[in-house]
């Protein structure tokens, strides 16, 4: 072999041009068999026995990331070690060649350990605890501080300095890089803190008015916090928002099995009246309130009793009312509904009266954080509250709108008609 290198240089020695090129394009054809090599042969024997072994997982199927792009590194280390055998060529020339190939492997290896930090977080999002702890934003500094080392050690690859001469000129560059990178400082000590505390994990329900936020986060970065609102678009919120600002998480209730229902029904006031006899008779034929009628009505006669005679006046009497019987009956409906969860708190009360009535407030909680389910159960409740009120001669207050102020208006019309025709009767 050396011999026949001898013999064509020989023939070349009057064109050394020639020579030269000849060897650069050897060198250069090297390189290339060198990466088909790396890449059709290994590389593919590689993933065919990494696709027969048990790391295939279920889809018999491995993705490899991290070695094709090492495999780049193969052809710049031939370029890197050739170069300076090619005769002819001027030194600055092979020291350019030399220092691009060196910064062509760094950059290299920089990817390839970013591709494997994306890999381990995929393995890791695999976990049936990962939403809980994610490290996305953790493998995020680890690459900054990858590519800033990799940025130092390119650059002074290429001017053939050493990198400890960079480095040490980073001490009075410290102000200028917290500066540059604080957002990533924030950002990280923000990450650091919600991961500690438990704040926010991947599923949960978050509500923030402030960033135009309400709904399910969906990623969790070292910079921003992905939520898919209800409405299907995306807010991304910055990281050191979530413990600057405040928000509400709604994963108490999705884990407690029950959503809190607080409506309040609004009663005409001048609808609530003592019960007569027979409307007390007549309301007996309600099941839920066969018990309470019975205990109310033995109570108030104990009571009734102990009075003097100046007592069987009627308003010195306790009597029951229509508003205490229908409180009564939505207390014990709810305690009979199968979808109100009975181990959370059920209440029926009375809220201050307002311009717009009396407040009777319906407190409790479903047996199921489902949306839609919640939403049904809800308004299948006070369908039955609404058309159950004239029962127990209880009026719902409503603002009068134009039906009610036209049927005013005709019934002031008749009666004044009907009054001028009295008025002309001889």
């Amino acid at each position: 072999m050396m011999e026949r290198l001898q013999a064509l240089r020989a023939t070349l020695e009057p064109y050394p041009w020639a020579y030269t090129a000849v060897v650069a394009a050897a060198l250069l054809t090297a390189a290339w068999l060198a990466n088909w090599v790396t890449k059709r042969v290994l590389l593919r024997g590689l993933r065919k026995a990494l696709n027969a072994s048990p790391l295939a997982g279920g889809d018999h199927q491995v993705k490899l990331r991290v070695i094709p792009r090492l495999a780049n590194v193969v052809p710049a280390i031939v370029l890197a070690a050739g170069v300076a055998v090619v005769p002819g060529l001027p030194e600055l020339l092979v020291a350019v060649v030399r220092n691009v190939c060196v910064a062509f492997i760094i950059l290299t290896v920089a990817l390839a350990i970013s591709a494997a930090l994306d890999m381990v977080n995929e393995g890791y999002q695999r976990r049936p605890d990962a939403h809980n702890k994610p490290i996305k934003g953790y493998l995020q500094l680890l690459k900054i501080v990858v590519f800033v080392i990799a940025a130092v050690l390119i650059v002074a690859a290429l001017i053939d300095r050493s990198p400890v001469i960079l480095l040490s000129g980073l001490g009075a560059m410290m102000a200028v890089l917290i500066l540059v990178f604080q957002d990533t400082l924030l950002s990280l000590v923000a990450s650091m803190t919600i991961s500690s505390n438990d704040m926010v994990r991947v599923g949960d329900w978050i509500e923030m008015p402030s960033q135009n936020a309400d709904g399910d986060v969906i990623d969790i970065a070292l910079h921003t916090v992905k939520v898919q609102n209800w409405d299907k678009t995306i807010s991304t919120i910055p990281t050191k928002k979530l413990i600057s600002d405040s928000f509400k998480n709604w994963r108490g209730m999705s884990e407690s099995g029950g959503r809190r229902i607080k409506r309040a029904l609004y009663l005409d006031q001048n609808s609530v009246r003592f019960l007569e006899p027979d409307e007390r008779r007549r309301l007996r034929r309600f099941s839920l309130l066969d018990g309470y009628l019975a205990g109310k009505e033995d109570e108030l006669a104990r009571w009734n009793a102990q009075l003097a005679e100046r007592g069987k006046e009627p308003v010195n009497t306790r009597r029951v009312t229509n508003l205490g019987t229908f409180r009564a009956y939505v207390q014990q409906y709810l305690r009979a509904h199968p979808d109100i969860h009975q181990q959370m708190t059920l209440l029926v009360r009375q809220l201050q009266p307002t311009p717009a009535g009396l407040p009777l407030e319906i407190y409790c909680f479903t047996s199921t954080v489902e949306w839609g389910r919640y939403e049904n159960i809800q308004s299948d409740i006070f369908d039955h509250l609404l058309a159950i009120l004239p029962e127990f001669g209880l009026h719902v207050f409503q603002q009068p709108g134009g039906a009610d102020l036209r049927q005013a208006g005709a019934a002031a019309l008749a009666a004044s008609t009907a009054s001028a025709t009295l008025a002309g009767t001889p």
